[in-house]
């Protein structure tokens, strides 16, 4: 049988039926993203602190003495989970002491918030976090790791925050409200999930791929839509397409049905199915971490997601040069060198220079926003067609994975300010590392079987010692006639 893109190199590489396909497939992204970073103002944690209850009997001054400063990125500020113990401040507010002057705040007894929070709306006037509350125990009677706990708990649960969620942890349950709420974050979740609504004609505007129908068998919808395809570019089809005699000879084999494990089937095809798998969990873990830390970084929230989106742009504009112009190994190693490299650079800048921090997350955004885009058409080119999806679906479902993983990552700075950074940072320089052992597939067309897939790096320089030192054993002699 004929190879495919002999087949059909009658409709050209860019009519109007590969543009059409093109810019229906990317409109159908475009609701991804709105909800992919929604989580930064959805679930977004503003300053807090303990509630003092109206009906404590404190004058002024201990009710602003009541909350203990804590030491946050070098500054003293109130603390977000602990307060004096409240029947300690209401006896000594009656003997008319004041804090300070005739008490020492640092030797009186400290209690968890016994009756809630109270939220900053300077940031965001509402969002899943704030409605929040407790149950049973308090959050904070398990310190502060519980009270960084909840946030990255929330992340996940976007896609169902009107129902219950159960945090168990040292008797700890938590759960968010149930039914709908006015609210600001209910808007912009509301607002942000309605265009998905209207990508659902695209499941019968959009065709099936000939090439993934000709791999199953199904040879006349393949045909009727390389037909339609060539009467929309405006060019004349073959009056024979396929040829019945070929397409018998190649029916059982185009038939046999792929299953996941066919992604391990050889000892090749396993190796660049693991690499794979790693490279897409800890890309997004970059990924998701520096997006979903926008609201660490120094600045308005909303100017640095704004900024963190923008720089998406040259991002994607350089993976396409690159994937257009170099080899796809060391395109994606560098990128993924730079991305990593720059983040872990940040821990060496000094505390001042807040806006060089920003700069360097950018730039390490950048990198891994490129290397993100380059690995789906890397990944693409280096199965055959019959495990094509398969393989996608499986390193996607990995990638899914890590940004479940990332928000963990975001809240490490809990420890370190810096910790995020630098694991995030040393995962990226070490993918860009296993990068470099995988085969090169620029310049090469798309494997149809498993015979023609590439050979990992170490395996095909393995083959070839292994062929020269068999020339050398077992030399031919040629004969040729007198």
């Amino acid at each position: 049988m004929r190879d495919y893109e002999a087949a059909t190199a009658f409709l050209g590489e860019w009519g109007r039926f590969q543009r059409l396909v093109f810019f229906l497939l990317s409109a159908s992204t475009i609701p991804n993203g709105f909800n992919g970073m929604s989580a930064v103002f959805l679930a977004g944690t503003p300053e807090h602190r303990c509630v003092v209850p109206g009906g404590a009997n404190l004058s002024a001054e201990w009710l602003n003495a009541s909350i203990p400063l804590e030491l946050r990125g070098g500054q003293a500020v109130p603390s977000r989970c602990r307060r004096y113990r409240l029947a300690a401040l209401t006896n000594l507010s009656a003997l008319g002491l004041r804090p300070g002057s005739d008490v020492e705040l640092e030797s009186l007894e400290q209690e968890p918030c016994r009756d809630g929070w109270e939220y900053s709306r300077d940031v965001y006037r509402s969002t899943i976090v704030t409605e929040v509350w407790q149950e049973e125990h308090p959050l904070s009677d398990h310190g502060r790791a519980d009270c960084l706990q909840l946030p990255a708990d929330l992340l996940h649960q976007l896609g169902d925050v009107h129902s219950a969620l159960s945090h168990s942890g040292n008797g700890t349950d938590l759960k968010l409200r149930g039914g709908l709420h006015t609210g600001d974050w209910q808007m912009l979740l509301l607002a942000l999930t309605i265009p998905g609504l209207f990508c659902i004609p695209l499941w019968w505007i959009i065709p099936e791929s000939p090439r993934w129908l000709i791999s199953q068998g199904r040879y006349k919808e393949a045909e009727v839509i390389i037909r339609k395809a060539a009467k929309i570019n405006g060019v004349p089809a073959p009056e024979v397409l396929f040829d019945t005699a070929e397409m018998q000879d190649w029916k059982p084999q185009q038939q046999q049905k792929a299953i996941l494990l066919d992604l391990f089937r050889t000892r090749n095809i396993a190796t660049i199915t693991i690499m794979s798998l790693l490279l897409w969990f800890f890309t997004s873990v970059g990924y998701f971490g520096l997006s979903l830390s926008t609201p660490n970084w120094h600045g308005n929230a909303y100017i640095n997601c704004f900024l963190s989106a923008v720089i998406e742009v040259p991002a994607y504009v350089i993976a396409w040069l690159l994937l257009r112009c170099l080899p796809r190994r060391y395109s994606l190693a560098g990128i993924f060198f730079l991305g990593g490299g720059v983040v872990l650079f940040i821990q060496l800048v000094p505390a001042d220079f807040n806006v060089l921090s920003v700069g360097l997350v950018m730039l390490g955004k950048f990198g891994i926003t490129a290397a993100f885009s380059m690995l789906y058409v890397y990944n693409v080119e280096l199965y055959p067609t019959l495990v094509r999806n398969m393989a996608v679906g499986a390193t996607s479902t990995a990638s899914r994975l890590g940004s479940i993983i990332a928000p963990y990552f975001v809240y490490l700075d809990a420890y370190d300010k810096y910790l995020p950074y630098i694991l995030m940072g040393s995962l990226t320089v070490l993918i860009g590392i296993l990068t470099l052992f995988l085969p090169e597939s620029y310049g090469n067309s798309l494997p149809e079987s498993f015979e023609q897939m590439l050979k990992v790096k170490c395996f095909r320089n393995r083959q070839q010692t292994t062929g020269i030192r068999n020339a050398k054993e077992s030399p031919k002699v040629l004969v040729t006639p007198l």
